[in-house]
């Protein structure tokens, strides 16, 4: 198998090259099959020069706005039997690539596969209080799986199969932000499984949850994914730019 990590990146110069170097570094120490497309997505830095400079990785210019467009673009470009979803702060740590190749070699009906997403710029307590955020989550989506009616993907890690996700028909392109995952997890469980391990990690930045508030956007994540489970469209319409 050949494996696809797809980065959107909107004026991402600040995270960009760190998690470059975390993935060439991991597809290094991997020997597996791997390549890297950077999506610019109308970013007005220097996003797309910093992603140019590192070779080997594919960039590629989305102009219309919005993660899942940069997410489907990225995904037509591509080759891979498998399509990462990571997010351009994403920081994906030792070994990660080889247990996401061991999760489908072993379990052929897997179609999506994701983990968990820790702070390295926040404290032990607050990664903490975000884990017990997943682990509510974890028993929701153990429900909706069993009664095929959905799963849980953390947005900025999660892998699907490429059949199952043409089978569907890619992205919804009209979700903006919220919800996207929750609705690429709803619609690939009638394609096969859809797991969901805390053997997963990546890390990455806070930002989003200093701008919002952890309890207000833990509050709006479980409402996006309740609404999509049962009426198949976020709740929240437009997301907030964070950029800090």
């Amino acid at each position: 198998m050949k494996l696809s990590i797809i980065i959107p990146a909107y004026n991402e110069e600040k995270y960009l090259g760190k998690c470059l170097d975390a993935v060439l570094a991991e597809i290094k120490n991997s020997q597996r099959e791997v390549e890297v497309i950077v999506v610019n997505n109308a970013s007005t830095d220097n996003t797309r020069q910093l992603a140019l400079s590192y070779p080997g990785v594919k960039v590629i210019d989305e102009e219309k706005k919005g993660l899942t467009r940069a997410r489907q673009a990225g995904f037509v470009q591509s080759t891979g039997d498998l399509i990462a979803n990571i997010d351009a702060d994403t920081i994906i740590p030792h070994g990660w690539i080889n247990k996401v190749f061991k999760r489908f070699e072993k379990h052929q009906d897997l179609v999506a596969l994701s983990g968990p997403q820790a702070f390295n710029d926040q404290s032990r307590w607050f990664n903490l209080a975000v884990f017990i955020f997943y682990a509510i989550g974890y028993v929701f989506y153990v429900i909706n799986h069993t009664l095929k009616i959905g799963g849980m993907l953390q947005g900025g890690n999660y892998i699907l199969k490429r059949t199952a996700l043409e089978k569907i028909g890619g992205y919804n392109t009209e979700i903006d932000f919220y919800g996207e995952d929750a609705d690429i997890a709803r619609r690939m469980v009638k394609e096969g499984t859809v797991l969901f391990t805390f053997w997963l990690p990546v890390y990455g930045s806070s930002r989003r949850l200093k701008y919002e508030g952890l309890l207000t956007m833990g509050a709006r994540y479980g409402l996006n994914y309740i609404w999509t489970m049962i009426f198949k469209k976020p709740f929240t319409k437009k997301s907030i730019d964070v950029r800090t």
